[in-house]
């Protein structure tokens, strides 16, 4: 998908996202409706097979939106924005559990076959829009503009007075890649007094510049098996297992983390009660989350543009945070304290998301920014399985089925399903797992570190791992 989407834009995907979604979110209403048949004690093979159809379709669709979307934008935005642009709409991604939440707690109580479909028509009709709305807007440029290579349209300024000339030195087919602090850059200027030939060299060599420009080829250009051999992908990689798949974990274990901790902590188990913190804590992760995406982007870009601070140097300060926010879950004691370490995760999960994106680009390139992005994609899919794994053998084995005992008694009315075992060990019952979240971040901080460490040098020009690293100047584009 990635792939289609740089090269195609983000048009087809929308397209594709829509009848995803639609058909995803539809099929599994139909299902929970028609029921199971008279007789039958579970689903059929095939049901199941169809469910878990709906359910990649469900899957197809999220992605090919939110791709399109943040493909567009930062083809649309100057590097020295991008971690902030792509950030926002990174955000809207985090919020929507909780607007979804908050729409089916409000509107749809007990109603699930209802919910479902908000969730088919609420999720489609926006590829509808975006499918006329959402492209690639080419950065904005004039005859007059000073044509140059490595450096932000800010850190340029034209001469007081057109007479004046200024001697110039332009490549014939690529644009030189001249570092923030060099003495000079190469632009192209045209003056009333320049003879006939100057201003036709002059001309041509606006032509060279402005086909790269749009060719994208200047900066990094790494994807394929080139990116399968690169040391910095792989890096990233890991990185980005670690923290992906601690969110992801305990995103989708805070219910059973605030059950636990609410069961241990009452003398008679309220089933609805457990349920309002449970979805308490989805409304803190969410809304933390969409803050985080846009906090971390405005720091890394404007550090990245008034201190030219790399970027890369925030992954430890977020793997630092996905420490803390473990730290504190696993000195909790009572579900009304969760709060902090849902708020916690939710801002460093929302970070990751908003940094890593911009950090891709700086290290592989714009180009091919969605494949790329696509392939670290894959990173949470490891990670979240096997903490996700972890934390469900631990649990299950404090877990117990819930009787009326007079520990924790639980009437008939409250009680949860009978099928269902319980752990009412509070802490206790995940706190290993938490354990191996925090030894996993901890990782991640240390290579983070090391990451932001090696680009401090290869910007300053230091001999890491080849040298300095190619600045990435503002790429225009043309809608395809």
């Amino acid at each position: 998908m990635g792939k289609l989407v740089d090269a195609r834009g983000p048009r087809p995907l929308m397209v594709i996202a829509f009848f995803s979604l639609l058909v995803g979110y539809s099929g599994i209403r139909h299902f929970y409706v028609q029921g199971l048949p008279d007789g039958a004690s579970g689903l059929s093979n095939w049901v199941f097979a169809a469910l878990m159809a709906c359910g990649f379709f469900t899957g197809v669709g999220g992605t090919g939106g939110i791709m399109s979307a943040t493909n567009a934008t930062a083809k649309s935005f100057p590097h020295r924005a991008r971690a902030t642009t792509t950030g926002l709409v990174f955000s809207m991604f985090g919020l929507s559990a909780f607007i979804f939440s908050t729409v089916g707690h409000t509107l749809f109580l007990g109603d699930i076959a209802g919910f479902l479909l908000t969730l088919a028509v609420g999720t489609s009709l926006p590829m509808i829009l975006g499918f006329f709305f959402v492209r690639s807007i080419p950065l904005p440029t004039s005859e007059h503009d000073i044509i140059y290579s490595g450096e932000d349209a800010d850190d340029v300024h034209t001469p007081l007075f057109g007479h004046q000339e200024l001697s110039s030195s332009v490549e014939s087919s690529t644009a030189t890649r001249i570092h923030p602090h060099s003495a000079s850059a190469d632009y192209v200027i045209s003056s009333s007094s320049s003879t006939q030939s100057e201003r036709i060299q002059s001309n041509a060599s606006r032509r060279d510049i402005a086909s790269t420009s749009k060719k994208g080829s200047t900066g990094p250009v790494i994807r394929g098996l080139a990116l399968a051999v690169n040391g910095d992908f792989w890096l990233l990689f890991v990185i980005t297992i670690f923290l992906t798949g601690t969110g992801l974990m305990y995103i989708g274990n805070v219910g059973l983390i605030s059950q636990a901790l609410y069961a241990n902590a009452v003398p008679t188990y309220d089933e609805r009660e457990a349920a309002k913190w449970q979805s308490a804590q989805v409304s803190t992760v969410s809304i933390s989350n969409c803050l985080g995406r846009i906090i971390i982007g405005v720091i890394a870009d404007s550090s990245h543009h008034l201190m030219e601070t790399p970027r890369s140097s925030y992954i430890s300060f977020v793997a630092l945070l996905f420490v803390i926010s473990q730290t504190t879950a696993f000195a909790v004691n009572d579900v009304t304290g969760l709060w902090k370490a849902s708020a916690l995760l939710g801002l460093s999960y929302g970070s990751l998301f908003g940094l890593f994106p911009a950090v891709t680009i700086e290290w592989f390139g714009l180009p091919h920014f969605s494949e790329n992005w696509g392939f670290m994609s894959l990173a949470p899919v490891i990670g979240s399985n096997i903490l996700s794994i972890a934390f469900g053998r631990i649990f299950d084995a404090h877990s117990r089925a819930p009787t009326p005992e007079p520990r924790s008694p639980i009437s008939h009315t409250s009680s949860p399903s009978e099928s269902h075992s319980m752990c009412f060990e509070g802490r206790a019952c995940y706190a290993d797992s938490l354990k191996l979240t925090i030894a996993a971040c901890t990782c991640a901080f240390a290579l983070g570190v090391y990451a932001g460490i090696r680009d401090w040098r290869r910007q300053k020009g230091g001999d890491v791992d080849g040298g300095a690293r190619t600045p990435i100047e503002d790429e225009r584009w043309e809608e395809v």
